[in-house]
């Protein structure tokens, strides 16, 4: 089956492999673009765990105002200055800055979360369960899928991509980190809304 080079050249360019990897893609997938993007994310995901491991000191503190409203500054970081300067990075950096802008999220991932703000917030979800009457072998249950699912809104990368609603902002974040070839961070992030008080 003969692929289109155009379809393998888009490949390459939305995964960051090489032209052989993209073709081989795309006639493992039987010419099927969405299959052969789809196999390629997973293998380039997996890359990306492994980079994960490795320091990140380098990249660039973005920012992103909203209508003269609201007001994000990010710090992105990657393992060279190289990438820091790639055009792909820095979009990726407005884009993240944009996400945080109209999602508001309170943490960066899970690891920031207090232990003392989840034994409030699993408290709180246990009373409101009992009050409910959700029968007492199920609370506990109950209770760790609601906890997973609050923490999930308020961490930026856990939260669905603004842009793309499919997938979460972290495995947007490693999809870059997959096209460059480096691990990628958001190591901080600073939201203000007019006349709001912190």
């Amino acid at each position: 089956m003969a692929i289109d080079i155009n379809e393998i050249k888009r490949l390459k360019d939305l995964t960051g492999v090489g032209l052989t990897d993209a073709k081989a893609a795309l006639e493992e997938a039987s010419g099927d673009f969405d299959k052969a993007l789809q196999a390629m994310r997973k293998k380039g995901l997996t890359k990306a765990e492994k980079r994960s491991e490795r320091e990140a000191r380098q990249g660039v503190i973005g920012s992103y105002i909203h209508d003269s409203r609201i007001g994000v500054i990010v710090e992105v970081n990657c393992e060279t200055d190289f990438v820091a300067r790639n055009e792909i990075f820095t979009n990726l950096v407005k884009d993240i800055a944009m996400h945080i802008a109209a999602s508001n999220p309170e943490y960066v991932d899970q690891s920031q979360i207090s232990p003392e703000e989840k034994n409030k917030v699993e408290s709180e979800l246990k009373e409101k369960a009992k009050n409910e009457g959700k029968p007492d072998d199920m609370i506990d249950r109950i209770v760790n899928g609601q906890i997973t699912k609050y923490f999930e809104e308020k961490c930026l990368v856990d939260q669905p991509f603004i842009k793309n609603q499919d997938i979460s902002v972290g495995e947007y974040i490693k999809e870059h980190g997959a096209r460059l070839g480096e691990n990628i961070v958001v190591r901080r992030f600073c939201r203000m809304a007019l006349g709001e008080i912190n």
